[in-house]
């Protein structure tokens, strides 16, 4: 097994999980710091989204352990894992999944309402995040009055919001043109950094890889680290 270097914000160790016959993660050891970028590359079907969910503590794994901050989160209670999704946490799925009957300004308060914060504050911190996104022009369209860019700017404003310490993108530019997609990983990547939040990046695009710090590959539902020579 992998040692997990110190200083690690989340980690991995012996990761196993199965769906009926079909094993997803088969031994998988993982880690990230604060601020780092890991890309998690890996073909249709090898494990990188359940690894992601893994990690996020959305799915138990059938063995292995996942820390988070010096704990295991899986002894959190549930009420405790929900709470890190809320706030320590950020998601950015590949299609957004904003609310459609909502702003995008409301769509990105959402999680500071949930965690408590008055309505009034949480909007101003969201128009402060879509302007940094740079589609504070969006702020009182619903999303399906937006382009598909715009959107995954927004959906990267509400992952961003709470200034989590974690934020987990699975396939974020996957619906995007290239150039749309450059542009959401330049601010995803810019913002991300300058709060000091890791990013556990899932992607199947060298070109989406490239924002990241490091890469890892997910094969046969293990983790290997590329050699220098990829």
């Amino acid at each position: 097994m992998r040692v997990i270097p110190a200083g690690s914000l989340l980690s991995a160790e012996g990761l196993r999980k199965s769906f009926g016959r079909t094993t997803a993660l088969d031994g998988a050891d993982f880690s990230i710091h604060p601020g780092e970028v890991v890309a998690v590359l890996g073909p249709s079907g090898s494990g990188k989204s359940t690894l992601l969910h893994c990690l996020a503590g959305i799915v138990a794994p059938d063995a292995g352990t996942v820390r988070y901050d010096g704990r295991e989160l899986s002894t959190r209670p549930d009420a405790e894992r929900s709470a890190l999704r809320r706030t320590e946490f950020g998601f950015v799925f590949q299609f957004g999944q904003l609310v459609p009957e909502l702003s995008c300004t409301e769509n990105v308060a959402l999680p500071l309402r949930l965690a408590g914060v008055r309505r009034r504050a949480a909007e101003r911190t969201a128009a402060e995040w879509l302007e940094r996104l740079e589609v504070a022009e969006v702020g009182d369209q619903r999303p399906g009055e937006v382009s598909g860019g715009q959107g995954q700017r927004v959906a990267v404003a509400r992952a961003l919001v709470t200034s989590p310490r974690v934020i987990f993108a699975d396939e974020p530019t996957g619906a995007l043109d290239s150039y749309s997609g450059e542009r959401v990983m330049e601010l995803l990547t810019e913002a991300a950094r300058s709060l000091n939040t890791a990013v556990v990046l899932v992607t199947h695009e060298p070109r989406v890889a490239a924002y990241s710090d490091r890469e890892v590959v997910v094969r046969d539902g293990r983790i290997r680290e590329p050699g220098p020579a990829l």
